[in-house]
């Protein structure tokens, strides 16, 4: 048991967070025990109190009359924590999500109270900004580019992972009657502002096809990037910002055609949440089953496969207006009083067409994280097929973000744009793909023995890599190379790469 203040300030003792036990269950070493309680004590050590206003911008139609190109959101306070106290100081809307996953095993009420906190900024439309700048020392950390929220621009609602997982606790009778009542009261409170919440994704980032999605705001003008990203920013794949993947490889030409398989996941997860939420408080309703149908829609195998399959690869892909044959190219031009340079430009070699965008990676394997795949299902066989290839996803420290045969992997976007989530190792996405590993070697199917040799050599690869970093340097990190295993990016990121500690401890989603 570990020994923590209460509200009130006197200690009470915690049980569902244990680091000592954890040697004991599950055989961890010493220096394994010691990489677990700096996980859990610097997470909750980020976690800090922020006041202060954001920074939204205007749309260029906007009828609003100011000298800048934004206006200032309400004054605001946020409770929350944080991936990195030194180089990221301040809240991201879809890191939230992962952090209060490990967070609410270890007290619930600081995981509800910083939900709320989150709720709170939601604006009328059912908007939350992606990143909070809340105060001139958050403001002081941040790039003038990365300071305007855009709110036509969505952010996966990552904290419907922790909803779900406690809707599913208050139906196994998991917590104490108190912290029952507590969580119950709470939902049925944000229960309004979540509905909003998936309605604005619902409406603003829905496809042209029924049951589809794609994050807005992809920039289809840029010569700069080698795959186009959102528009506030210039890129050779125009990057997705908004999706929290960064420079995952989207469609090379972007329109209202693509559909985005992550995006499609993260709603399966925010009407399944919802629809549990009305369940559990037994209320027959038609948003109740609203929720409940398009959950049944999105889950719809079939369905799925039939918009994002493609049984050549034996993957899941996203779908839009797309070609390979995209560069960057070096191109002299004059500046100044006619003083030469030259700068990478984005070229494309040849006509895109409306295809899959065959970049097997961390997207590629959504489905498989919602567990939506049958466990008897042939194409399950296919997804282990990639996790476990060496060629494609598998490393000796953890799955790749992207596969080594993508046309783009560790491919810069811009001459001043490194690759980020074109190759290097992210835990978030690891602990996902663990859990629903995990899932396949609980249940019955032709594919659990396999599941389940996948499962503890990447489990055991992932908690080592992590651990030999830590005592090398006395930091967890933001991502881990995929060569060597060597920590990468900001250092003392103690945000999701924490989720450490759940793998240590197997905690995953039973839902």
């Amino acid at each position: 048991m570990i020994l923590m203040p209460d509200s009130r300030g006197a200690l009470t003792w915690q049980k569902r967070i244990n680091v000592m036990d954890l040697c004991f269950i599950f055989q961890l070493d010493s220096e394994s025990i010691i990489v677990g309680k700096a996980a859990i004590g610097n997470m909750l050590g980020g976690i800090g109190y922020f006041y202060g206003q954001s920074k939204i911008s205007l749309p260029k139609s906007s009828k609003l009359k100011s000298h800048d190109n934004f206006i200032l959101y309400w004054p605001a306070e946020l409770y929350t924590a944080v991936p990195s106290r030194p180089f990221f100081p301040r809240g991201f809307l879809w890191d939230e999500g992962f952090h209060q996953l490990l967070i609410w095993r270890w007290d619930v009420h600081i995981c509800l109270d910083i939900i709320g906190h989150w709720l709170d900024l939601m604006n009328i439309d059912g908007w939350i900004p992606r990143e909070q700048i809340l105060g001139a020392e958050a403001l002081s950390k941040v790039p003038e580019e990365f300071v305007l929220q855009h709110p036509t621009n969505g952010n996966p609602p990552t904290l419907f992972m922790v909803i779900q997982e406690l809707v599913y606790g208050l139906k196994k009778n998991k917590f104490t009657a108190t912290e029952s009542n507590d969580i119950s009261s709470f939902l049925e409170r944000a229960l309004i502002r979540l509905e909003r919440w998936f309605h604005w994704f619902n409406t603003t980032q829905s496809g042209k096809e029924m049951s589809s999605y794609f994050w807005h705001g992809r920039d289809s003008t840029t010569i700069r990037e080698l795959n186009p990203k959102v528009q506030f920013y210039s890129t050779l794949y125009l990057k997705t910002l908004s999706s929290g993947l960064d420079d995952y490889p989207r469609s090379s030409h972007p329109t209202e055609e693509e559909r985005h398989l992550d995006l499609r996941c993260w709603m399966l997860l925010a009407a399944d949440s919802l629809h549990s939420i009305a369940d559990l408080f037994a209320k027959e309703s038609k948003r109740k089953k609203e929720y409940g149908s398009t959950a049944k829609l999105l889950s719809d195998f079939e369905i799925l496969s039939q918009m994002h399959f493609d049984p050549a690869y034996g993957a899941y892909f996203d779908y839009g207006n797309h070609t390979e044959k995209v560069r960057l190219s070096w191109k002299e031009t004059k500046v100044g009083n006619n003083y030469p340079t030259r700068e990478l430009v984005r070229e494309v070699l040849e006509k895109p067409e409306l295809r899959f965008v065959p970049h097997i990676g961390y997207v590629s394997l959504f489905p498989f994280m919602e567990k939506i795949i049958p466990p008897e299902s042939w194409i399950l066989e296919k997804q282990l097929d990639l996790i476990s290839n060496k060629s494609i996803l598998w490393t000796d420290y953890g799955l790749r973000s992207l596969a080594k045969t993508s046309s783009i992997y560790m491919k810069r976007n811009t001459e001043h744009d490194p690759p980020y989530w074109r190759g290097p190792i992210w835990m978030n996405m690891n602990y996902r793909i663990l859990s629903a590993l995990h899932h396949y070697t609980e249940v019955n199917g032709p594919y659990r023995d396999r599941a389940k040799a996948i499962y503890d050599e990447l489990r055991s690869n992932l908690i080592r890599n992590v651990v030999s970093n830590y005592h090398q340097t006395g930091f967890l990190w933001e991502q881990y190379d995929q060569k060597k295993g060597k920590g990468k990016g900001a250092r003392v990121f103690t945000g999701w790469t924490s989720l450490v500690l759940l793998m240590m401890a197997e905690g995953y989603s039973e839902s």
